[in-house]
């Protein structure tokens, strides 16, 4: 097995989520930490135990040492960052939402091609048994044709105008930071909608701060999706079948617990085994094996689907009137 120097971009709160669940793999070497503020680059790699500290991303990219890349800047900038690393040759996974449109994700992906280096959309939900097995519940067609979905993700944030949440020159707003996750859901188990609605509710700052989106596809089949920073929800999502469904528990975007139901039966609470980490352990696992095995895309997470995820969201900002800078 081989071991992959890993290099963190962008020195954040879910940048030490994931770089603390990277020491969970044995193949995953801590190599480096970047930022723009070199004493938060070397903080963050002592805190973490990461063996070089960068006051650049142009330096961090230009270490031949570096094998792949994880980037965790605000959206706004995951463009700039992800080919910057991939025009020197580096592996990488970049977390969600991939960019902010799909005239930067086509050419990302366009770009990855012409390198011949591997890109990833990091949404480490894609990679969690819990919702690997919703989908293939859902999709076995043993509770009879899926025809709703029903997803939210909501939580009440601090309202700080200048904090990436709230500011529309980083890409803020609900929608891209947690929207997102109800989505996809959708995506996964429905594809793509023929027809989509929305409501929104703007903050001070301009930034979207609840969205209720309702999406038609071609079958007749429905999906209801919230996302919002002003309230707490459940947090779940349902797959309604025309002989039962699937629930995915609160906080269904990480690890949880499945319910499942079928007409005429008791429910059945599905429980899968936490493991050490948050969960982001298994996205970065994943990448290694693609290294590994020389492909240049992942086949769970592959660039068609990051495409049509963000052409989606392009659509719901179009029709709700969100606007970025």
């Amino acid at each position: 097995m081989r071991t992959y120097n890993w290099a963190i971009l962008g020195c954040g709160k879910i940048a030490r989520k994931f770089a603390g669940d990277l020491k969970l793999l044995p193949n995953a070497r801590l190599y480096a930490a970047a930022s723009r503020d070199f004493a938060n680059a070397r903080q963050f790699a002592t805190d973490l135990g990461f063996e070089k500290a960068y006051g650049s991303y142009e330096e961090m990219v230009n270490d031949p040492n570096v094998d792949v890349v994880y980037v965790a800047t605000p959206h706004s900038h995951h463009y700039e960052h992800a080919l910057l690393c991939l025009n020197h040759k580096k592996a990488v996974l970049c977390e969600k939402a991939f960019a902010i449109n799909s005239r930067e994700v086509g050419e990302m992906i366009a770009v990855a091609h012409a390198n011949n280096t591997f890109l990833m959309e990091a949404f480490w939900t894609r990679f969690q048994p819990s919702f690997q097995k919703a989908i293939e519940i859902v999709h076995s067609g043993g509770l009879g044709a899926l025809k709703m979905v029903r997803s939210d993700f909501s939580f009440n944030a601090e309202y700080a105008p200048e904090k990436r949440l709230y500011n529309v020159h980083l890409g803020g707003g609900s929608l891209l930071d947690i929207g997102i996750y109800p989505v996809f859901a959708s995506l996964m188990a429905l594809g793509k909608p023929t027809d989509i609605k929305t409501m929104v509710n703007f903050s001070p700052t301009g930034a979207e701060e609840t969205i209720l989106m309702s999406f038609k596809y071609a079958g007749g089949e429905m999906a209801s999706l919230v996302s919002s920073f002003a309230a707490h929800s459940s947090i779940q999502t349902e797959f309604g079948c025309e002989n039962g469904f699937v629930r995915l528990n609160r906080r269904w975007f990480a690890p949880t617990t499945l319910t499942v139901w079928k007409a005429g039966e008791n429910e059945e609470v599905i429980t899968f085994p936490q493991g050490k980490g948050f969960g982001y352990e298994l996205e970065a696992a994943h990448v290694m094996q693609c290294l590994d095995e020389g492909l240049p895309e992942s086949p769970m997470m592959p660039h068609a689907l990051s495409a049509d995820l963000m052409e989606i969201l392009d659509r719901v900002r179009k029709e709700a009137g969100i606007v970025f800078p």
